[in-house]
């Protein structure tokens, strides 16, 4: 869903951004709280002049909201904003670990990213804690074994689309008919 923040200096100041190099992911900062409660906080920030943005927010039911075009950048992490792409994924706990449903809905989200942009999920996508040393994604940071797990299932879910594509490609190139409805 794309629910863009007003153009402000705070959260979304309109500025265009360098060719994407990184995708960050980050746990919002309030265990529970849904995908459109933290995109109204960032648009709440034009008035506490405070700065923070992401482009996309992943919700505790697997819904994707768009905050920030992807040709703009957000405030998410520091220097790395001018060529990153900041998602924050909701929590239902301060553990931080995703829910199922959010960590399905991310890894969706993430291979298309890398997919559109011809970036290398096992390199390409970064912590927060990466750039900047804070403990965000929490879980995935106290977590490495679950960190390198979640970007090879970012590679697993690219692999698996291009095997599909092939495989389709081979069965049209041979003729044979394909009822797409069922």
């Amino acid at each position: 869903e794309i629910k863009l923040l007003t153009i402000n200096p705070y959260s979304r100041p309109g500025k265009k951004i360098s060719p994407i190099k990184n995708i960050v992911v980050h746990w919002v900062g309030n265990a529970g709280s849904s995908a459109m409660a933290n995109r109204n906080y960032f648009e709440s920030l034009k008035e506490k002049k405070s700065f923070a943005s992401s482009h996309y927010i992943v919700g505790l039911n697997g819904e994707v909201i768009q905050c920030i075009p992807e040709s703009e950048v957000a405030y998410h992490a520091n220097n790395a904003n001018s060529y990153s792409i900041g998602i924050e994924v909701c929590h239902p706990d301060w553990i931080g670990k995703f829910s199922e449903v959010t960590y399905k809905s991310l890894i969706g989200l993430l291979a298309d990213l890398c997919k559109r942009y011809s970036l290398e999920p096992t390199t390409s996508i970064i912590r927060h804690y990466d750039v900047t040393k804070k403990l965000c994604p929490k879980y995935y940071v106290e977590n490495q074994q679950a960190w390198k797990q979640l970007k090879l299932d970012v590679a697993e879910a690219m692999v698996i689309d291009r095997d599909l594509i092939a495989a389709v490609a081979k069965i049209i190139s041979r003729g044979i008919m394909i009822n797409a409805t069922s």
